[in-house]
Protein backbone atom coordinates (compact mmCIF):
# COMPACT_ATOMS: atom_id res chain seq x y z
CA UNK A 1 0.00 0.00 0.00
CA UNK A 2 2.86 2.38 0.81
CA UNK A 3 4.38 1.79 -2.63
CA UNK A 4 1.05 2.68 -4.29
CA UNK A 5 0.75 5.89 -2.24
CA UNK A 6 4.28 6.95 -3.17
CA UNK A 7 3.73 6.17 -6.84
CA UNK A 8 0.43 8.09 -6.81
CA UNK A 9 2.04 11.09 -5.09
CA UNK A 10 4.89 11.14 -7.62
CA UNK A 11 2.49 10.88 -10.57
CA UNK A 12 0.30 13.64 -9.13
CA UNK A 13 3.25 16.03 -8.94
CA UNK A 14 3.76 15.78 -12.68
CA UNK A 15 0.05 16.23 -13.43
CA UNK A 16 -0.25 19.55 -11.59
CA UNK A 17 0.05 22.73 -13.65
CA UNK A 18 3.12 24.85 -13.08
CA UNK A 19 2.12 28.08 -11.40
CA UNK A 20 3.91 31.34 -12.06
CA UNK A 21 5.13 33.34 -9.13
CA UNK A 22 3.84 36.83 -8.45
CA UNK A 23 4.79 39.48 -11.00
CA UNK A 24 6.95 42.43 -9.93
CA UNK A 25 4.77 45.56 -9.98
CA UNK A 26 6.16 48.94 -8.92
CA UNK A 27 4.48 52.15 -7.80
CA UNK A 28 2.91 52.63 -11.24
CA UNK A 29 0.63 49.67 -10.54
CA UNK A 30 1.72 48.08 -13.84
CA UNK A 31 4.02 45.18 -14.66
CA UNK A 32 7.39 46.28 -16.10
CA UNK A 33 6.72 49.82 -14.79
CA UNK A 34 4.17 50.36 -17.56
CA UNK A 35 6.60 49.72 -20.42
CA UNK A 36 5.56 47.81 -23.55
CA UNK A 37 7.13 44.33 -23.38
CA UNK A 38 6.35 43.58 -27.04
CA UNK A 39 8.24 46.69 -28.20
CA UNK A 40 11.58 45.34 -26.91
CA UNK A 41 11.55 42.94 -29.86
CA UNK A 42 11.68 45.86 -32.31
CA UNK A 43 14.47 47.80 -30.55
CA UNK A 44 18.07 47.54 -31.78
CA UNK A 45 19.85 45.56 -29.10
CA UNK A 46 23.22 47.07 -28.14
CA UNK A 47 26.33 44.88 -27.94
CA UNK A 48 27.27 43.51 -24.53
CA UNK A 49 29.02 46.24 -22.55
CA UNK A 50 27.00 49.07 -24.10
CA UNK A 51 23.78 50.62 -22.82
CA UNK A 52 20.56 49.39 -24.35
CA UNK A 53 18.07 51.85 -25.84
CA UNK A 54 15.34 52.85 -23.40
CA UNK A 55 12.21 50.76 -23.39
CA UNK A 56 9.00 52.01 -25.01
CA UNK A 57 6.37 53.43 -22.67
CA UNK A 58 2.98 51.81 -22.78
CA UNK A 59 -0.35 53.60 -22.68
CA UNK A 60 -2.79 53.38 -19.79
CA UNK A 61 -5.67 52.82 -22.22
CA UNK A 62 -4.06 49.85 -24.03
CA UNK A 63 -3.61 47.04 -21.52
CA UNK A 64 -3.86 43.31 -20.95
CA UNK A 65 -3.90 41.12 -17.85
CA UNK A 66 -1.37 38.33 -17.34
CA UNK A 67 0.01 36.56 -14.28
CA UNK A 68 -2.28 38.61 -12.03
CA UNK A 69 -0.92 41.94 -13.30
CA UNK A 70 -1.71 44.63 -15.83
CA UNK A 71 0.68 45.15 -18.74
CA UNK A 72 0.56 48.36 -20.80
CA UNK A 73 1.29 48.64 -24.54
CA UNK A 74 2.15 51.44 -26.93
CA UNK A 75 -0.12 50.09 -29.68
CA UNK A 76 -3.15 47.85 -29.99
CA UNK A 77 -1.15 45.59 -32.32
CA UNK A 78 1.44 45.06 -29.58
CA UNK A 79 -1.31 44.29 -27.08
CA UNK A 80 -2.85 41.79 -29.47
CA UNK A 81 0.52 40.09 -30.03
CA UNK A 82 0.98 39.84 -26.26
CA UNK A 83 -2.50 38.40 -25.69
CA UNK A 84 -1.81 35.76 -28.36
CA UNK A 85 1.40 34.60 -26.62
CA UNK A 86 2.05 36.34 -23.28
CA UNK A 87 4.70 33.88 -22.06
CA UNK A 88 6.83 34.75 -25.10
CA UNK A 89 6.80 38.50 -24.41
CA UNK A 90 6.67 38.73 -20.62
CA UNK A 91 10.05 39.17 -18.94
CA UNK A 92 11.65 36.15 -17.36
CA UNK A 93 11.52 35.67 -13.59
CA UNK A 94 8.21 37.54 -13.35
CA UNK A 95 9.93 40.86 -14.08
CA UNK A 96 12.54 40.50 -11.35
CA UNK A 97 16.25 41.19 -11.92
CA UNK A 98 17.88 38.26 -13.70
CA UNK A 99 21.20 38.76 -11.89
CA UNK A 100 19.37 38.93 -8.55
CA UNK A 101 17.73 35.58 -9.32
CA UNK A 102 21.17 34.15 -10.19
CA UNK A 103 22.20 35.16 -6.65
CA UNK A 104 19.10 33.56 -5.13
CA UNK A 105 16.74 36.48 -4.55
CA UNK A 106 13.95 38.58 -6.00
CA UNK A 107 14.76 42.25 -6.58
CA UNK A 108 13.09 44.67 -9.02
CA UNK A 109 13.82 44.71 -12.73
CA UNK A 110 14.39 48.07 -14.44
CA UNK A 111 12.59 48.30 -17.82
CA UNK A 112 15.50 50.28 -19.31
CA UNK A 113 18.11 47.68 -18.31
CA UNK A 114 17.11 44.82 -20.55
CA UNK A 115 18.56 42.21 -22.86
CA UNK A 116 17.00 39.53 -25.04
CA UNK A 117 18.92 36.26 -24.81
CA UNK A 118 17.80 33.11 -26.63
CA UNK A 119 14.54 34.89 -27.53
CA UNK A 120 13.70 35.67 -23.87
CA UNK A 121 13.50 39.09 -22.22
CA UNK A 122 15.59 39.65 -19.10
CA UNK A 123 15.66 42.75 -16.89
CA UNK A 124 18.27 43.88 -14.36
CA UNK A 125 18.13 46.35 -11.50
CA UNK A 126 21.06 48.81 -11.93
CA UNK A 127 23.84 49.69 -14.39
CA UNK A 128 26.39 48.13 -12.02
CA UNK A 129 24.41 44.89 -11.91
CA UNK A 130 24.18 44.87 -15.71
CA UNK A 131 28.00 44.81 -15.73
CA UNK A 132 28.10 41.77 -13.45
CA UNK A 133 25.33 40.09 -15.49
CA UNK A 134 27.13 40.67 -18.78
CA UNK A 135 30.48 39.35 -17.51
CA UNK A 136 29.03 35.84 -17.88
CA UNK A 137 25.50 35.80 -19.25
CA UNK A 138 25.41 32.01 -19.88
CA UNK A 139 26.80 31.25 -16.42
CA UNK A 140 24.43 33.71 -14.74
CA UNK A 141 21.47 32.28 -16.66
CA UNK A 142 22.46 28.79 -15.57
CA UNK A 143 22.58 29.91 -11.92
CA UNK A 144 19.27 31.77 -12.25
CA UNK A 145 17.53 28.78 -13.83
CA UNK A 146 18.78 26.62 -10.97
CA UNK A 147 17.62 29.10 -8.31
CA UNK A 148 14.26 30.03 -9.83
CA UNK A 149 12.26 26.93 -8.84
CA UNK A 150 13.11 27.55 -5.18
CA UNK A 151 12.14 31.23 -5.17
CA UNK A 152 9.46 31.51 -7.86
CA UNK A 153 6.53 31.02 -5.48
CA UNK A 154 7.82 33.52 -2.92
CA UNK A 155 6.31 36.99 -2.70
CA UNK A 156 7.27 39.48 -5.40
CA UNK A 157 9.75 42.16 -4.45
CA UNK A 158 8.15 45.26 -2.97
CA UNK A 159 11.30 47.37 -3.33
CA UNK A 160 11.50 50.49 -5.43
CA UNK A 161 13.78 50.36 -8.47
CA UNK A 162 16.90 52.38 -7.54
CA UNK A 163 17.59 55.58 -9.51
CA UNK A 164 14.49 55.10 -11.65
CA UNK A 165 11.14 56.84 -11.84
CA UNK A 166 8.69 55.60 -14.42
CA UNK A 167 6.81 58.08 -16.58
CA UNK A 168 4.81 55.18 -17.96
CA UNK A 169 2.20 54.29 -18.77
CA UNK A 170 1.27 57.32 -20.80
CA UNK A 171 -2.20 58.57 -19.90
CA UNK A 172 -4.36 59.79 -22.79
Amino acid sequence: MKRFALAFAAASMFALPALAGPQYVDETGFAVSGYDVVAYRSLAQAPVGQSQPEGVKGRADITAEYNGSTFAFSTEANRDAFVANPAFYAPQYDGHCAYGVSKGGKVPGNPNLWRIVDDKLYLNITDVVVGFWEEDIPGNLNLAQGNWPGIEGKDASTNTIPKFTSQAPIKN
